[in-house]
């Protein structure tokens, strides 16, 4: 047996990051998380329809008798009180308001199809509204739609391991130990020779040369994975809590988790930061609950790993804003919690040494990497300004947070401490902190998760959120810098470095439309040159419903139209969203 080489660490790596003590540990509360910024005396929201040159569209309005029919159907759920309508009208970032005068606040599906059954025959217009944390006015009105609110909808169905704690039964080593794969039943035992693989993207890691295993109910690795099954207003989070406590974890993560819904995620495809480890919600949602325009119920809640039968229906709903149905279920696969989670907080000196420290992560790390972040400089001045969070490492030009996540800490921190080892003597990276600690985990996590916060307490915010190739991720920041000038408070850009997923955000004391012309089209027409997305994760909402044709041909924009015809032939569901104004 190879013995375990000592881990040479050097002292910057022990150094964990900032205690509760201070700005560090303050607890973030609801209002925090979603970026919650206004207070007495904030101007207030210029409506959609004045700011943007939109045109109603011909559908009914609202009577007494639709809302005697509405207080039949959901009964005690009809919100008609101005003041209560204020916040459901405006979006997340104060840039857009609709002028609706009717809440509803339905419980079940089958009240969804009583109400959508409704405004078909009377032709009113309804915008599905979850935890509206949106950040391209999806979840808004731009007129007088009628707000569905699943906010009610907030109930756990069921969860189920798919089966049970399990041992691993099938490793293959290398070549050079054995000549062919063996087949380990459960309680089995063997010695593990160096280079074992392992199942690694639901949390199994590599062995460590030489290591033994010997099943054992406190050592068994679980291979297991759980299915949640749920109402769509169930909160992100509060789902997070719930399925840990089960050992095991939601398959997607956003700094807006203690407000947004789980079937507003699902009806934007919300990426997250564990889409690098996880993939999308196309590949872990097995099935949906959908009610279409007409009031049909559209029963897809199915909960197998695989059905080929026929089309796969879900996947037209996963990201189709609400335009094609309202997702009142979701069934989602849920990974096994992971047994030991590192993270690393690291400066670097330029986005080359970024783009070079993302390589040879990839290569050291290899199948525990869950998570690679990259933010500015500038970044960081604004969540220190802004929210009081020091930074724990040295001033830099760059910021990357990396985190690991296994099922073998000491394997985990001997892989993480052999690639920091070498990034730091090659350069790449020149100073940074380390933590295993849930609550420093949680501190340096929120140096990243809340930018957004940050940014929007900075001004009016102009977002872009662009998918393009990761070696050019950086290049549109330093062509807005000199673009702009000083027209632009700010120009900042940060996002998922793993997933080529570039969050670009430039800041001004107010809104100004000659700033906007400078952005766009200029902005798009960039991305389209880099053969990018100018919606990587976000959605098209209101706000990029007209500059889809930079990331999509003809011919997809006409099917998309066609699909929508076909679905809601009166176009009641999310009017004014995701599909352009004239294609």
């Amino acid at each position: 047996m190879l013995p375990r080489r000592p881990l040479a660490w050097p002292a910057w790596l022990l150094r964990g990051a900032p205690g509760a003590a201070g700005s560090w540990g303050r607890p973030v509360g609801p209002l925090a998380r979603r970026g919650c910024c206004s207070a007495p005396g904030t101007p207030e929201v210029p409506l959609t329809r004045e700011r943007y040159p939109v045109r109603r569209l011909p559908f009914s309005t609202v009577s007494k008798q639709d809302l005697a029919a509405f207080e039949r159907i959901v009964p005690g759920g009809v919100v008609t009180d101005p003041e209560a309508l204020q916040a459901p009208n405006v979006d997340w970032l104060r840039t857009l308001r609709g002028c609706s005068k009717v809440l509803l606040r339905p419980r079940t599906s089958e009240e969804v199809s009583h109400i959508l059954r409704h405004c078909h025959e009377r032709n009113l217009a309804v915008n599905p509204q979850g935890g509206n944390t949106g950040m391209v006015g999806g979840s808004v009105p731009v007129f007088d739609e009628i707000i569905l609110s699943t906010a009610r909808m907030n109930r756990v169905l069921s969860f189920h391991s798919v089966s049970g704690p399990v041992r691993p039964r099938c490793f293959r080593p290398w070549a050079s130990d054995v000549g062919v794969p063996l087949l380990l039943s459960p309680g089995a035992e063997a010695d593990v020779p160096s280079g074992w693989l392992a199942c690694a993207r639901w949390g199994l890691g590599l062995t460590s040369p030489g290591a033994h295993w010997k099943p054992s109910a406190a050592a068994a690795w679980s291979l297991s994975a759980g299915i949640l099954v749920c109402q769509a207003g169930c909160v992100l989070e509060e789902l997070s809590r719930y399925v840990e406590e089960r050992d095991f974890i939601m398959p997607l993560d956003l700094g807006a988790k203690g407000s947004c819904h789980i079937g507003g995620n699902v009806a934007t495809n919300a990426g997250g930061l564990r889409f690098l480890r996880y993939g999308s919600l196309h590949g872990t949602v097995l099935g949906l609950e959908v009610v279409l325009a007409d009031g049909t119920v559209l029963d897809c809640l199915t909960s197998l790993r695989k059905d080929n039968t026929g089309y796969d229906l879900k996947q037209l709903f996963i990201g189709s804003e609400g335009t094609l149905g309202i997702i009142t279920t979701v069934s989602i696969l849920c990974p096994p919690k992971p047994r030991a989670v590192n993270v690393a907080f690291l400066g670097c000196p330029g986005f080359a040494e970024v783009l070079q420290t993302f390589s040879t992560c990839k290569g050291m790390l290899g199948e525990i990497l869950s998570a690679f972040e990259f933010m500015d400089a500038v970044c960081m001045q604004l969540v220190g300004r802004h929210l009081h969070l020091a930074s724990p490492v040295q001033e830099s030009p760059f910021y990357v947070l990396i985190e690991t996540s296994g099922s073998n800490a000491g394997h985990d921190a001997e892989k993480l401490g052999h690639f920091l080892e070498h990034a730091l003597g090659s350069g790449l990276v020149t100073d940074g902190t380390m933590a295993t600690d849930q609550r420093k985990v949680k501190m340096l996590w929120a140096l990243r998760e809340r930018i957004t916060e940050a940014l929007s307490r900075d001004g009016y915010v102009y977002k872009y959120d662009l998918s393009l190739p990761v070696e050019r991720l950086y290049d549109i920041v330093t062509d807005l810098r000199a673009r702009l000038g000083p027209h632009a408070k700010h120009v900042v850009g940060y996002g998922h470095l793993g997933d080529g997923n570039l969050h670009l955000n430039v800041t001004a004391e107010a809104f100004s439309p000659s700033l906007l012309a400078a952005l766009e089209p200029h902005v798009y027409e960039w991305t389209a040159g880099q053969q990018g997305s100018v919606s990587a994760e976000h959605g098209v909402g209101f706000r990029k419903r007209d500059v889809l044709g930079y990331s999509k041909p003809p011919g997809a924009l006409q099917l998309m139209q066609q699909l929508k015809a076909l679905l809601d032939p009166k176009g009641i569901l999310n009017p004014y969203k995701t599909l352009p104004s004239q294609a």
